[in-house]
């Protein structure tokens, strides 16, 4: 259930029988010709379909992640290591303060990985009360990378992994024409204006769209995975 759909009661009431609670971890930032949005759009809505038979409430995605490596392309907004990090430590610690005890973060966005580091921190704190928290990389999980693999192997970003209904923008027609594939590796030593001359569309290689059938297979994988992630991810 979304955050967004309750009051404040209700949540204090529902946290008396349930401790868990959500929370989607997403990016403002250049996806081809998909949403800006889409990091955070796939990770609330992964987490939302997960969640929904399980009661367990999810709060909006954190839009803003860490890309700087995408700034170039306009809209897309990045925050430093050091203010991301203390942006997640201060939402952790208002849900540990409120009573939650089993925090899942549903990462959309690989960026947001230093994340980890802080988690390790955080709950090696001393506390009153045993806490876990979860991070599930839902973007590249081993289930729904081993789904989509059997249609595309070329897993790259802004193109036909993350082209689903809700990331689409209306009116906007994308190229038949696959893109050149670029290494990961080589990616990650490129400069933000690099970043851009190189893949100027945002499709950083293969197709930039697949048929929906396929796509809902994809989907579903990442729902399920989530879902086992939610229910039986827990140590207690």
């Amino acid at each position: 259930m979304r955050v967004y759909d309750n009051n404040w009661m209700q949540l204090r009431d529902h946290l008396v029988t349930d401790d868990r609670i959500v929370l989607p971890l997403g990016s403002v930032e250049q996806h081809g010709y998909l949403s800006l949005g889409t990091d955070a759009i796939l990770a609330e809505r992964v987490a939302v379909e997960a969640a929904k038979p399980l009661g367990i409430p999810v709060l909006p995605a954190l839009p803003y992640g860490m890309t700087p490596y995408f700034v170039s392309y306009t809209g897309s907004v990045s925050l430093r290591m050091s203010t991301y990090i203390a942006v997640v430590e201060d939402i952790l610690d208002c849900l540990y303060l409120q009573g939650f005890r089993r925090i899942a973060l549903v990462n959309g966005h690989g960026g947001n990985s230093p994340v980890t580091g802080l988690l390790r921190e955080w709950l090696a704190k001393p506390r009153a009360d045993k806490t876990e928290v979860l991070l599930h990389n839902s973007w590249n999980a081993p289930r729904i990378a081993a789904a989509a693999a059997t249609f595309d192997t070329a897993q790259m970003p802004g193109a036909c992994l993350e082209n689903v209904a809700w990331t689409r923008i209306a009116g906007v027609r994308v190229p038949t024409d696959p893109a050149p594939v670029h290494s990961r590796d080589l990616l990650g030593r490129l400069s933000r204006d690099e970043m851009l001359a190189l893949a100027p569309d945002g499709n950083h290689g293969g197709a930039y769209e697949r048929p929906d059938a396929e796509m809902e297979v994809i989907w579903a994988a990442g729902v399920a995975e989530t879902r086992d992630v939610l229910e039986n991810g827990w140590l207690k």
